[in-house]
């Protein structure tokens, strides 16, 4: 495993590299391979970045503990070292996850409004008796406000409503 790499670094080094690696996954700039290249090849410094890279996102995400993180990092020498930054950088890392996440779409919800119908008939049938919902949503992209509006059935919006649950989960698990 390449972060097993690490072993061949001093504390200070290790802990220098692992605050690289944050400042990078925060936005910031990437650690430099040159003050490196004596210790591993390319193709290793760039599987350890990696790595460090995803151990610090897991760690921050809080789908992990500090045990679960320790359990790990079983065949490293300096876990104190790693678990430090985690401890130190974890708020500031949940925040650059959060951001990314945020930023996939730039499209707000500003406002909504709903109505229930009953379909009585189609054209197709005569006594249909179906009830239906009016959605309308104002979404906000990129300074334009543009509405949208969708019909949907109980089903349809049973499984809206498992979406957005599913949704709400998931952002309060980053939290």
């Amino acid at each position: 495993m390449t972060v097993l790499l690490l072993n061949k670094l001093t504390d200070t080094e290790c802990r220098k590299l692992c605050h690289a690696v944050v400042d990078g996954v925060c936005g910031r700039k990437h650690p430099q391979r040159q003050e490196y290249s004596a210790t591993c090849s390319l193709d290793e410094w760039m599987g350890l970045n990696k790595s460090l890279s995803s151990l610090f996102c897991l760690a921050a995400g809080g789908h992990s503990s500090d045990e679960e993180v320790l359990a790990a990092l079983s065949d490293i020498t300096h876990k104190d070292v790693l678990l430090s930054v985690i401890k130190a950088r974890r708020h500031e890392l949940c925040r650059a996850l959060r951001d990314r996440t945020t930023s996939i779409s730039s499209a707000v919800l500003t406002d909504f409004d709903w109505q229930l119908k009953l379909a009585l008939s189609s054209d197709k049938i005569s006594s249909l008796q179906t009830p239906l919902l009016s959605l309308s949503l104002d979404v906000r992209e990129n300074g334009v406000l543009r509405p949208v509006t969708m019909e949907m059935t109980r089903e349809e919006l049973n499984t809206l409503i498992a979406s957005l649950d599913a949704a709400n989960k998931v952002v309060l698990q980053l939290k």
